[in-house]
């Protein structure tokens, strides 16, 4: 990679480390954006070059997450219910360990004025993050809707759901389910939120057999 976009890359990737680490199980509205450029020694206006707005960090964050899925899924793939109570068992994980992010996440993908595409990831970014990956400057970023429908479409073929109705519908019930689940935990102050979170997915996919 060139230096310039090398340069880049390790910018948005510090970013986003120092972030995780500094929101923790914190909020994510009570990060400045002064003390986040302090931490990684650039100024206001290189940050707001790279993240027009703070929230762009959330899609960001979001983003990469999707790709570790991507990645990993790459090398251990998995098919139909296997796939859902995989994304189930990843999200509840980063629940716990990320609370804040993720509800923060939850409240921004709900607010109708934020921008409706993916937050961009460059192949350097790729390459700083998964060093050890072969090739990953070229693994496609699977959104998490797209893999919520390509498992969904592997259940149905494979007959492990057996209710007749459309795929793009299930695919919203599963998503529905997950993102509601991270919701209803923090609501009610829910521990040990993989057996919530597979609980739930169990009585939808009970509905559709």
């Amino acid at each position: 990679m060139s230096l310039r976009k090398e340069k880049a890359a390790r910018l948005k990737v510090q970013v986003l480390e120092h972030t995780l680490k500094m929101v923790g199980k914190k909020p994510f509205e009570d990060l400045y954006v002064e003390t986040l450029c302090d931490k990684v020694k650039i100024s206001k206006v290189t940050f707001f070059k790279y993240f027009p707005q703070k929230e762009d960090l959330l899609l960001y964050y979001f983003r990469i997450w999707c790709l570790d899925k991507s990645v990993e899924l790459k090398s251990k793939p998995k098919e139909g219910l296997q796939g859902i109570y995989y994304l189930s068992d990843k999200l509840s994980e980063e629940c716990e360990l990320r609370p804040g992010i993720v509800l923060s996440l939850i409240g921004y993908l709900a607010d109708v004025k934020r921008s409706p595409k993916p937050f961009p990831v460059k192949p350097e970014e790729k390459q700083l993050l998964f060093p050890s990956v072969v090739d990953v400057q070229n693994i496609e970023i699977i959104s998490f809707d797209q893999m919520i429908e390509k498992f969904t479409l592997e259940a149905i073929f494979k007959k492990e759901i057996t209710k007749t109705t459309s795929t793009r519908d299930i695919t919203h019930l599963f998503t529905t389910v997950l993102f509601g689940s991270v919701l209803a935990s923090h609501l009610n102050q829910l521990g040990t939120l993989r057996i919530f979170f597979r609980r739930n997915i169990e009585l939808v996919v009970k509905g559709l057999s």
